[in-house]
């Protein structure tokens, strides 16, 4: 005979509980990240892309030439 853990028996019954509830998916960024329900984004409707706000220095150096300095 062969005892099993209480939790292993409970899991095996109902499953893994959820955790932590997940944020709503909402797509993908120009750079591939994940977009979630609350995110700041940016539209370019000239090019039809979708930018997280975080992302958006890098979208405009990538695809505009824009060059982020320090005022001297």
């Amino acid at each position: 005979m062969q005892i099993e853990h209480p939790l292993i028996t409970k899991v095996e019954q109902t499953g893994y509980p959820n955790m932590v509830k997940q944020p709503e998916h909402n797509g993908i960024d120009y750079f591939g990240d994940e977009i979630l329900q609350g995110d700041e984004v940016v539209f370019d409707p000239e090019n039809d892309e979708v930018i997280l706000k975080c992302n958006l220095e890098k979208y405009l150096e990538k695809m505009f030439g824009f060059d982020f300095t320090l005022a001297q």
